[in-house]
């Protein structure tokens, strides 16, 4: 083969090699093996690539739901997240109840870093205020809560212009407009007269050993969770779980008041956020 014939057939290799999906790869050889081999391969985005949050994850063509990688503009590092690519897609979920199998009876620093199972489908897991922080501080947000009785009906609750503070702020936790099936129970739109004290709206992040809330005892303490709390709460969805209602000496279940009141605890929650100007990719 003459010297033109071999630099013709190189290139028609390497521009081969350098569209092969990293799934392609022999599972015992890694990325790096592979472009140290190929040089070329490093030129396509594959694994190495970092994306802000699901939405980004979602219109990059990866359309099933699942744990991915993800690390928002300012954070100092990545960390896993379930996306839910249904409902348009790009969903992060930061909050999700099932199953009663995790304690969110937590300390504040565990919430502040996260907890949870961040492995199963439907593992119960709290994403961590300083990730929720870094994720919603990108731009608007949309927080949507899906949840579930035992009857196994569904109801939501939508809520614009989310966003949670910097640990500065305790996590303040701010949220705009609502739309819906469950009724407004974070803003304590449903009563002006209550508003005063279950509007969670610009509330700091309460723990059982940080108190930040306006009761003179501890909600975090006697609700037995992490919470935005006021006096106490018209929702916490951090509760203890329950099968349905319940009696106890508090309001402490998974508690949405204008769809079951205080004392019937929520069969699951998800709570999750994507950019309000989210405009999938279906190509």
């Amino acid at each position: 083969m003459d010297s033109n014939h071999l630099k013709a057939h190189q290139n028609e290799k390497l521009e081969f090699i350098s569209f092969v999906s990293p799934d392609c790869i022999d599972s015992r050889h890694s990325w790096l093996d592979f472009r140290e081999l190929f040089p070329r391969a490093a030129e396509t985005p594959g694994p190495e690539r970092e994306y802000k949050d699901c939405a980004e994850i979602y219109n990059a063509g990866h359309k099933q739901s699942g744990y991915y990688k993800m690390k928002p503009l300012e954070s100092p590092s990545g960390f896993s997240a379930y996306c839910d690519m249904s409902q348009g897609g790009g969903w992060t979920v930061f909050q999700r109840r099932s199953d009663g199998s995790q304690n969110f009876d937590r300390d504040w620093a565990e919430y502040e870093q996260g907890f949870g199972d961040f492995a199963s489908p439907d593992g119960e897991y709290w994403l961590g205020n300083k990730n929720l922080h870094y994720l919603t501080s990108q731009g608007n947000y949309t927080l949507k809560i899906d949840m579930s009785d035992f009857m196994d009906e569904q109801r939501f609750a939508q809520y614009e212009n989310f966003r949670v503070g910097d640990e500065q702020s305790s996590y303040k936790m701010n949220c705009g407009q609502y739309s819906g099936t469950a009724g407004d129970s974070l803003t304590g739109g449903f009563h002006p007269e209550v508003k005063w004290w279950a509007n969670h709206q610009g509330m700091k992040f309460s723990t059982k050993d940080r108190d930040n809330d306006n009761y003179e005892k501890n909600c975090a303490e006697e609700d037995k969770a992490g919470w935005w709390f006021n006096r106490c709460h018209s929702a916490n969805l951090n509760g203890l779980y329950y099968d349905g209602p319940y009696s106890a000496a508090t309001d402490n279940g998974i508690v949405w008041y204008t769809w079951h009141g205080w004392w019937y605890s929520l069969k699951s929650v998800v709570m999750k956020v994507r950019p309000s100007d989210f405009s999938p990719n279906e190509v």
